[in-house]
């Protein structure tokens, strides 16, 4: 009989699985271009949404494909600024947990946690400032500049927080509401939990467990 794994830590993305902010980042999209002279009809919104979806592998990855579908003469870097420009200025107003959030955090409070996320320092910052993220997770908040910009779905932020609490991938559970997220957590080697923030399973597909909130997440059973 195959050894059940102990777990005993838990990883958690940012935007989408704890941070409520697609709305935030889908409309900067849409300001990004509507300010290049994209007509932004429904049809567009839904191709650029489904072009994005899970993360698209960072913000510098999505701008690039947005770039390519709409022939921009900006770079993507030029096109990440202005987007990041146009979400900060709603953070601090507009960023809520997702539902669900708190509750479960009340329930696994003594267990060692961090947060694992592609975002950079500037966004973790208003984050904090509007949900006291250090409240939560303390120190354990690790933004991609701390894994010399490496995005997922390289497992370098993941591999980061676990060593920061203390201990092996396997040892850790993630969740995760992105494709590239699951990826970088299942090459980290940790068991993944996908939410179902985007209304999309099909973005889930690899992960070891798929739930569509954190009412349905029993982390005493995994451990």
């Amino acid at each position: 009989m195959k050894k059940r794994v102990a777990h005993k830590a838990l990883i958690f993305d940012m935007d989408g699985t704890i941070v409520d902010t697609n709305r935030i980042w889908d409309n900067a999209t849409q300001k990004l271009l509507i300010s290049k002279g994209v007509s932004y009809t429904p049809t567009i919104h839904k191709a650029v949404r489904e072009l994005l979806m899970g993360g698209a592998g960072g913000l510098k990855t999505g701008c690039a494909l947005l770039k390519h579908m709409f022939d921009l003469p900006q770079t993507p870097e030029e096109l990440a600024a202005e987007k990041k420009a146009h979400a900060h200025a709603e953070y601090m107003h507009g960023v809520v947990f997702i539902e669900g959030f708190t509750d479960f955090h009340a329930k696994i409070v003594h267990v060692p946690k961090a947060i694992a996320t592609n975002a950079d320092d500037r966004t973790l910052e208003l984050t904090h400032q509007a949900l006291q993220l250090h409240r939560y997770f303390g120190e354990h908040i690790y933004g991609i500049s701390q894994v010399n910009h490496v995005g997922k779905p390289d497992p370098a932020i993941f591999l980061h927080a676990a060593a920061k609490l203390g201990f092996a991938p396997h040892e850790c559970v993630v969740i995760e509401d992105s494709a590239t997220g699951i990826k970088a957590a299942k090459a980290a080697g940790m068991y993944c939990i996908g939410i179902n923030t985007h209304n999309n399973r099909d973005l889930l597909v690899l992960a070891d467990a798929i739930v569509d909130g954190y009412h349905e997440i029993d982390f005493l059973d995994l451990i």
